[in-house]
């Protein structure tokens, strides 16, 4: 005799129910498409979950200022927070867009890996990488992190950060030397930067990864805040001392442009036809 299929009671349950990130994330659905005040009661009801449930997943997302609590009525909302990570996510993805021909322009002068990279609380975040047709090329990875105090989009963002932002990245993870070269103190650290902000640009000589140098500067916003950075970066052999500053302006020059791009004009000094180079990349934004 066949038993007729009857479905369990995990199988009848809402997806959302499954895991806690799948529910947690099932609050943020629905207070942003029933919302924007719902009680508790409604949160658990619309979820069908039980009301104890639905305050620990409530409790969590406010705490991380997912959610916000109105202290008049008790009704939750979302928060702020959701709003600053999706802005931060829509500039990225745009900044994606706006560098790409600039970082493909910057390997075609510099015949070496590209990188473009943003500052994520101390440390730096890989987001888009241009390599060069050359048999000997870098092994990073869109996506990696790296500590930014020892690598040259890293210091180069931090020159223009406030002295405190750069202390407490410092407090909050160190300075581990990774290499023989590595900067070992905060005093030669802000030492290193005071030299990136004469410069204009920053150097990592074999400071993250033995063998390997970069030459990074920092990308600004309208508002002259630093989002990004670009470096080069190749094998020791290929970039030796005499050859870094003619790196340099080619670095800076891609820098300024995705800066004037972004709305930045006040970029750092580079020479007119560097900065043709790149604008002729982009005319119908640059020039726009």
């Amino acid at each position: 005799m066949t038993v007729p299929h009857r479905k369990t009671r995990r199988q009848n349950k809402s997806p959302y129910q499954i895991q806690v990130l799948d529910r947690a994330l099932a609050v943020l659905k629905v207070l942003s498409q029933e919302g924007p005040d719902l009680t508790l009661a409604q949160v658990s009801s619309l979820l069908h979950l039980h009301k104890s449930t639905a305050h620990r997943l409530i409790m969590v997302l406010e705490g991380h200022k997912l959610i916000e609590r109105n202290s008049k009525n008790g009704t939750y909302r979302l928060g702020m927070k959701l709003f600053e990570l999706g802005t931060r996510a829509v500039s990225q993805l745009d900044l994606r867009e706006r560098a790409r021909p600039i970082l493909e322009r910057l390997v075609r002068d510099t015949d070496e890996t590209v990188h473009l990279c943003v500052y994520d609380n101390g440390e730096v975040v890989y987001v888009d990488k241009v390599e060069p047709a050359r048999s000997v090329r870098l092994a990073s990875t869109v996506g990696r992190r790296h500590p930014a105090f020892c690598t040259a989009v890293g210091k180069s963002m931090m020159a223009v950060m406030p002295e405190e932002q750069i202390e407490a990245a410092v407090h909050k993870h160190g300075l581990r030397p990774l290499t023989r070269k590595t900067i070992g103190s905060l005093s030669e650290l802000k030492s290193e930067l005071a030299k990136v902000r004469k410069l204009g640009y920053a150097v990592d000589n074999e400071e993250n990864e033995e063998g390997v140098c970069c030459v990074g500067a920092v990308v600004r916003n309208a508002s002259g805040d630093p989002v990004a950075a670009i470096s080069v970066s190749g094998p020791s052999f290929r970039l030796p001392a005499y050859k870094i500053p003619i790196v340099a302006k080619s670095v800076i020059a891609a820098a300024n442009v995705l800066s004037e791009d972004l709305g930045y004009h006040d970029s750092l000094e580079s020479t007119e036809e560097d900065e043709k180079r790149f604008k002729t990349v982009r005319p119908q934004l640059v020039n726009a």
